[in-house]
Order: structure tokens, then C-alpha cells, then sequence
């Protein structure tokens, strides 16, 4: 059905008058049939438009609220909408980015799920949602290629409220039967595994599926535990901040005990031909006592939380191995502080990184499976203050990641916290609601794809709704991402109707 024709613009801004009887939405999908080929284009703007002066109008709005009824001959034709395009693809026997203007006067409609062709199923499918135009869903599902998106690192910018969690757990539930792909999960809420509700514990694959907490596991799950003579002094950068001095002391004193550097430390053992400040010492004794939770007293160390000088000799070599066996493993970090988490998630990305070095080296890293880091709140190790103080883990991850298939996928409320360089190498950004226009703009500025007029666009997407935008899509794909309890049933009705036919 015909929506609308083109009545003006430029390649910028192709300008379409509405059909009176026809509503057109902010991001809505429409289509051009110009002789042997299509554009697809999208509304970004819409203002009303009159063959009646600006005068004219006023004076007949004061006598319709002054005296009563007052009606405009032909209103229809005198008085309508006028929506603001901007071409997306140009479709012939393939589909390419646009470059040319459709033929002027051209009759606009909706897109349907025929004029969508060109997008395949890729072979490793990541799922996203159900392609959008405006506020209306069609029956047609967007998957990305999984092992170059997860490996190039994925940003999911959102305001509170606008669905980041949902979203998440729909794109964990898809990804515990792929075998592309193995995810660290840090999860500072404890709702992805779902200890108390609907969670990844409730798929038909939860063997799949590794969770560690501190407290309490259920049947199933792993209690967490870290051995304290795996920690290096680089997995604290980020998770504390240090001076030059102090940090220089976690190296000498690694560098002369090797594994059992911070008993040593705590013991304060000597060093030969090496002095430091005794306030340096002790300031950094009680950021290692109060960040590892530790207590030591009369030369004797007691430990009171994850940490432990006995028990978790294996916890990251096992970790590690679910990760390379492509499962996804859970890290409850809701009873940590937001230090002991960062401090986590560098001990084991860092065990990951040098594993997945090794093999690249040796030549095995084809035979790998993509390997991401789920990180919420990712200001907090990639925010420019943070790096202000030095390199961490994370920030090597987004400079060098790819090309040893270890990616993040970085979570927040505030993207202009991050550097514009980290923000350009995030190659696919899953865009929710963005209230503030500030973060709006980083989003926009560092997106692979032309956002420019899409800012009225990204402010008013509603909870669930997306705009992805990847170096792997043709253009900034409009996505509706499914209640995650309806995914859930929508999923386990296919394995049922699956097996069924298996049995028949």
C-alpha cells in the first residue's frame, strides 16, 4: 500500500509527503519501486506541512475556539504530514549502500519482509531480535555473524529501564548450545543464572552452563574459590588505585617470591639491595589486607573471603578449560565490592589473553572457539580516569582482542566515560533508549555506520527496542529484542516440536 511520494530534498534529506489517511512513525522502514531496482530508506524527522499561509491558519484556529465549528475546505489536500527520509540501500540483483537519488515523484510504502532477501542466516548465527520499522515488529529475525562479532566487541549503551539485562540474558540463552563461542560472565546482580527465578539453569543444555559463587551454591553450581598465589600485580591495575611507588613494590616483591609474593610482602620480608618507605609498605599491606579480605596477625594470615592460601589451586584453570569447551561460565559478584569484581575479571581475562597467545603462536587458535567477557558497568575499567592511572586488562582487550578471538562485551549508562579510541574499536554497538543527548553523541560519533540523523531516533526508543549498528550489517538495523520470559517459551516449544518429529 502506497504511503506517501517524494515531493523534494536532497540525498541528505529526501522529503515525502503522507497519504491523509496513513500514520507514519519516527525509524520506520519504507521502500521506493524505481524501475528495475528499490531503495529502502528511513524516516528520521516528520513536520507538518499546508498549502494555507501560517496566517491563514491562525486566524481559522481562532474562529473554530472563539465561535464554534469551523471547517477547511479540502482539508486533506491542503493540510497534511511530511516525513524526512534518508536513503539506506540501493537494491538491483544485489544490495549495496545507496548512492543516488530515487526518480523524483516517486511513490513511497511500507518495507515488507519480501524486500528483505539479501539478509541471510550467516553460519555462526548470534540472534538480536526481530527486525523493527518504527514501533511495529515483523516476522522477520536479525542474527549477526557470531564469531566476528563477539571476537571485534560489542557495546550495549542504555539508560535505566530500557532493557540491557533482558537483553542480555536473551543473548546468553542463545548462545549455551553454540559452539562458537564460550562466555565469562560477570555478573554483579545474580539474576543471568537464575538462583531464585527464570534464568539459564532452565535450559534443556544448563550443563553448558558453569556458576560460581561465594555463598551458598545451589545443586550444581561451584562454590568460589581463588587461590591467593595466582594473583599477579598487574590484575590489580584498575581494581586499586596505586601510586608509582606502590605499584613498583607489588613488582619487586613478585618478581624475588613468584607466587608466594604477598605473604611475603604481608610478612614484610627483606629484599637485598632494595628499600622501600615504610609508609609505602604499610599502605600497601592495608589495601591488600581490606581488598583480598584478609587478616594477619602474630605472622600468621587468616582468610576470611574468596581468597584463600589452600583452597582454589584449580578455579581458574577450570574456568578457563569450560571457556575453550565453548560453555558459558557465571561469576556471581553480588557480594563483592566493586574492586574485588574488577579484580575477578582481570585474574581470569589475563589467564585467558596468555592462553589464547600461546596457541596463536603455536598455531591453534583456529581451532578455538571466540571467547567473550561480559563486563557490566564498563566505565569502571575502561573510563578515562581509570585509564588516566594506567593500562588494564580490559583496555588491552579492546586494542588487541581481536585478533587473538577474545572480545568484551561492554555494558553501560554512559558512554562518553569511555575513550573515543576504545568506543571505535566496539565494531558492533546494540544501541537501547539513551536519555541524555551527551551520550547519545558518543554513540553516534564513534558508530560504524552514518547516525548522524538518527538522534531523535535513539531518544525515543521505548523498552526492547534497538538500533544495531556493526561493521558486519549493511546498515544500522532497527531491532525488537523479545521479552526474555517469552523467549524462553518460544524456544522450548521449537525444542519440543523438534524432538516430536525426531520421534515420528
Amino acid at each position: 500500500m502506497v504511503n506517501g511520494q517524494v515531493v523534494s530534498g536532497d540525498f541528505s534529506k529526501i522529503i515525502m509527503r503522507v497519504k491523509g489517511s496513513e500514520q507514519v512513525e519516527l525509524g520506520e522502514l519504507v521502500v521506493i519501486n524505481d524501475y528495475q531496482e528499490k531503495f529502502i530508506l528511513q524516516v528520521y524527522d516528520l513536520v507538518y506541512g499546508s498549502q494555507i499561509s501560517q496566517q491563514n491558519l491562525e486566524m481559522v484556529a481562532g474562529m473554530n475556539l472563539e465561535e464554534g465549528n469551523f471547517s477547511i475546505m479540502d482539508e486533506q489536500l491542503r493540510n497534511y504530514q511530511l516525513a524526512f527520509l534518508k536513503p539506506i540501500l540501493n537494491i538491483a540483483e544485489k544490495s549495496k549502500t545507496c548512492k543516488k537519488l530515487p526518480s523524483f515523484f516517486s511513490k513511497v510504502r511500507r518495507i515488507t519482509k519480501e524486500d528483505l532477501f539479501f539478509i541471510t542466516k550467516p553460519t555462526n548465527p548470534f540472534f538480536l531480535g526481530r527486525l523493527r520499522s518504527g514501533s511495529k515488529e515483523l516476522d522477520f529475525d536479525i542474527f549477526l555473524p557470531g564469531k566476528d562479532t563477539l571476537s571485534h566487541h560489542v557495546l550495549i549503551p542504555a539508560s535505566t529501564g530500557k532493557g540491557k539485562s533482558n537483553l542480555m540474558s536473551c543473548i546468553l540463552w542463545d548462545l549455551i548450545d553454540k559452539d562458537y563461542a564460550g562466555l565469562l560472565v560477570l555478573d554483579p546482580h545474580d539474576e543471568y543464572y537464575g538462583r531464585t527465578g527464570l534464568g539459564l539453569k532452565d535450559h534443556p543444555k544448563k550443563d553448558n552452563v558453569s556458576y560460581y559463587t561465594p555463598v551458598s551454591p545451589p545443586p550444581g553450581a561451584r562454590s568460589l574459590k581463588i587461590n591467593i598465589n595466582k594473583l599477579k600485580p598487574e590484575h590489580f591495575q584498575g581494581a586499586t588505585s596505586l601510586s608509582d611507588p606502590q605499584r613498583q613494590c607489588l613488582y619487586v616483591y613478585y618478581k624475588k617470591f613468584k607466587s608466594n609474593w604477598i605473604v611475603s610482602l604481608l610478612k614484610e620480608e627483606r629484599i637485598e639491595n632494595v628499600r622501600f618507605h615504610e609508609d609505602t609498605i604499610s599502605v600497601v599491606k592495608r589495601k591488600l589486607i581490606s581488598l583480598l579480605n584478609l587478616d594477619f596477625e602474630n605472622g600468621q594470615l587468616y582468610c576470611q573471603g574468596i581468597f584463600d592460601t589452600i583452597a582454589g589451586e584449580n578455579t581458574i584453570a577450570e574456568i578457563c578449560q569450560d571457556l575453550e569447551q565453548s560453555k558459558i561460565v557465571i561469576i556471581d559478584t553480588s557480594y563483592f565490592s566493586g574492586a574485588v569484581e574488577i579484580l575477578v575479571g582481570s585474574l581470569i581475562t589475563s589467564e585467558v589473553f596468555d592462553k589464547y597467545k600461546y596457541y596463536k603462536k603455536n598455531g591453534q587458535l583456529n581451532y578455538k572457539p571466540v571467547i567473550s567477557i561480559v563486563l557490566e558497568e564498563a566505565p569502571r575499567v575502561l573510563g578515562k580516569k581509570v585509564l588516566e592511572q594506567g593500562s588494564n586488562i580490559f583496555d588491552t582487550l579492546a586494542r588487541e582482542g581481536r585478533k587473538f578471538k577474545v572480545g568484551l562485551i561492554a555494558i553501560t549508562q554512559l558512554p562518553s566515560e569511555i575513550p573515543k579510541n576504545i568506543l571505535a574499536n566496539m565494531n558492533t554497538k546494540i544501541i537501547l533508549g539513551i536519555e541524555m543527548n551527551s551520550e547519545r553523541q558518543a554513540v553516534i560519533e564513534s558508530s560504524p555506520q552514518d547516525l548522524s540523523q538518527d538522534n531523535r531516533n535513539i531518544a525515543s526508543l521505548d523498552k526492547g527496542e534497538a538500533l544495531v549498528t556493526s561493521t558486519f550489517t549493511k546498515f544500522a538495523v532497527p531491532v525488537k529484542i523479545p521479552l526474555f520470559k517469552e523467549f524462553v517459551k518460544k524456544d522450548e516449544k521449537k525444542i519440543i516440536e523438534h524432538d516430536y518429529m525426531g520421534f515420528s
